[in-house]
């Protein structure tokens, strides 16, 4: 369940075009969203307009949090405003922890162009965000909500295991199905290594396993299928197109050394690649750890 959501934007068409997502996410849950425009402190923003010296930037942002507050207010969706200085990651880290959200939503493209934000800007605040981050690709607003499908890769570590509690409210609410994937990373095994892949299988298995005991103890439908790829953002991506998901979540630290890895980085890559909604699950460095 979602209270107070930390929705950053630039007044982009993608920012507009994942608000209408947001909106529905919060309109459905009761939420405040707590809109944030960055002006970014990099550029020289202050120039006189008659007598008055006025920072642009931040008049620019004003005027874009009062459309996107005007647009959730049609929805009946309550809505806080602000504009800060900084730079665009730690400011909206900052804020949402300012606010108390207990999630950020943000599109994975800006004024820039994809460049600036995919692969930069939204994955460094899913990794300074100590809440869950909803990143929406352009296009997401055309996903089903409430999700029918949502998605949950796991590598049996705690963080997946997070990431799997935090979601089932979610899923709870829409009666949605959940998918639990495990994907047997096939990129690093040579020829002869049957026996890792053996262990990586039964890792896979396991995991599988203890996660649809987990979503059907919750009284949800549970669906669990382990994959084998080249790697496990390919095994993701692969099994959002079929069978589908509508929403993938996940941890941002997983399982490292003999089992592999199936988050952190690869949480990344789906962020770049999936073409639905993506949720991570921040999880401390001492809880994700064997």
């Amino acid at each position: 369940m979602f209270d107070r959501i930390c929705v950053p934007t630039d007044g982009s068409d993608a920012a507009a075009a994942a608000f209408e997502h947001v909106l529905a996410v919060a309109a459905d849950h009761g939420a405040t969203v707590h809109l944030l425009h960055v002006a970014d402190t990099t550029r020289d923003s202050v120039t006189r307009i008659g007598g008055d010296v006025v920072d642009v930037l931040e008049r620019e942002g004003e005027s874009i949090v009062a459309d996107a507050a005007a647009r959730a207010a049609e929805r009946g969706v309550e809505a806080e405003t602000a504009v800060r200085q900084g730079g665009v990651p730690e400011t909206v880290a900052a804020y949402a922890a300012e606010v108390d959200a207990d999630l950020v939503a943000m599109s994975t493209q800006g004024r820039q162009g994809v460049e600036r934000l995919v692969g930069s800007t939204t994955e460094r605040v899913v990794r300074r965000s100590l809440v869950p981050v909803l990143a929406l690709r352009p296009g997401d607003d055309e996903v089903p909500y409430p999700y029918e499908d949502v998605l949950v890769p796991t590598d049996g570590s705690p963080a997946a295991t997070a990431a799997l509690d935090r979601v089932l409210p979610v899923a709870e609410r829409a009666g949605a199905t959940v998918h639990v994937l495990s994907v047997v990373d096939t990129g690093g095994i040579g020829i002869g290594d049957y026996v890792e892949a053996d262990v990586l299988s039964g890792y896979a298995d396991d995991a599988v396993a203890e996660g649809v005991e987990r979503v059907e103890a919750a009284g949800l439908e549970a669906v669990g299928a382990v994959e084998v790829a080249s790697s496990a953002a390919r095994g993701i991506g692969a099994y959002v197109d079929d069978p589908g998901a509508d929403l993938v979540a996940m941890g941002t630290h997983g399982r490292t050394g003999a089992g592999r890895y199936l988050l952190g980085s690869v949480a990344e890559r789906t962020l770049r690649t999936a073409p639905v909604p993506v949720l991570t699950v921040p999880v401390g460095d001492e809880q994700s750890s064997d």
